[in-house]
């Protein structure tokens, strides 16, 4: 029931000259949960034709009951995934942070991202729309183009948590590419320089299997918990003895958030 798509651009060599072309692969997951790639394409753009042609012929080959499309937000590929699958779309999560985060400034991304972050931690949609709307509301006088962003991308990036809580955590963003494009990437990992994309993803199934599409994630958990969980600590702690428990106005907020960052 669930379809995961990615796409990246490559440079390719057509008639004597370099080009760049879009490569998109669809991973999807069966109801005994079970994944496998179920389409690679690569085309001279991400347009809605270019996803729509994609997507009916994942339909013709087969693919069926897909309830919800787990992607980016790229060009075009809502309105396809509304008209040819006729299912709910997932905007990408770690995607949308990166976006939201360059509205935050550098100085407070870290706060942002915490507070940002209390709204997955929900245990339901209407809970974690209710957080999501108030931290978007408390972003606003400072903000307001991350709080535009957060009206505008609510629906979307909460899609997931409409869905059973033990699907969630693969739910809310895209890996499989995310993971390939590291290593082409990482120049030691020499095996992968000189291959093409079709048979990096040949030559990734053979190695690693599925588990390796999925890759990686363990080690940014290790990473951010403890990190994230530093920064609720300090800011509640900050809050509690220097206002009260208090943190009605926007300089006490910009105190106790810089101060997190900071002891964090």
């Amino acid at each position: 029931p669930y379809l995961w798509l990615d796409a990246t651009y490559l440079k390719v060599r057509e008639g004597g000259r370099i080009i760049s072309v879009a490569a998109i692969i669809a991973v999807a997951v069966n109801t005994e949960g079970r994944r496998e790639i179920v389409g690679l394409h690569i085309g001279p753009s991400e347009a809605e034709v270019f996803w729509s042609d994609f997507l009916k012929d994942l339909v013709r080959r087969g693919l069926t009951g897909v309830k919800l499309v787990i992607s980016d937000a790229h060009e075009g590929l809502k309105g396809a995934i509304t008209r040819v699958m006729g299912a709910t779309w997932q905007r990408c999560r770690v995607h949308f942070m990166r976006n939201a985060l360059a509205h935050a400034g550098k100085s407070g991304r870290r706060v942002v991202s915490a507070f940002v972050a209390t709204a997955f931690a929900q245990d339901d949609a209407e809970a974690a729309r209710k957080q999501w709307r108030h931290v978007a509301d408390q972003a606003r006088p400072r903000l307001p183009k991350l709080a535009g962003l957060m009206d505008e991308a609510e629906a979307d990036v909460l899609a997931y948590m409409a869905f059973p809580v033990q699907h969630r955590a693969k739910l809310h963003s895209t890996n499989p590419l995310e993971r390939l494009k590291m290593l082409k990437q990482v120049s030691t990992i020499v095996e992968y320089k000189d291959l093409s994309m079709y048979r990096s993803f040949v030559y990734m199934w053979q190695k690693e299997g599925m588990y390796g599409f999925f890759k990686g994630n363990g080690v940014n958990v290790v990473r951010i918990a403890p990190f994230t969980a530093f920064e609720f600590f300090f800011y509640d702690m900050y809050k509690e003895n220097l206002f009260g428990g208090q943190t009605a106005s926007n300089l006490s907020k910009l105190i106790c958030g810089g101060l997190t960052g900071c002891t964090a």
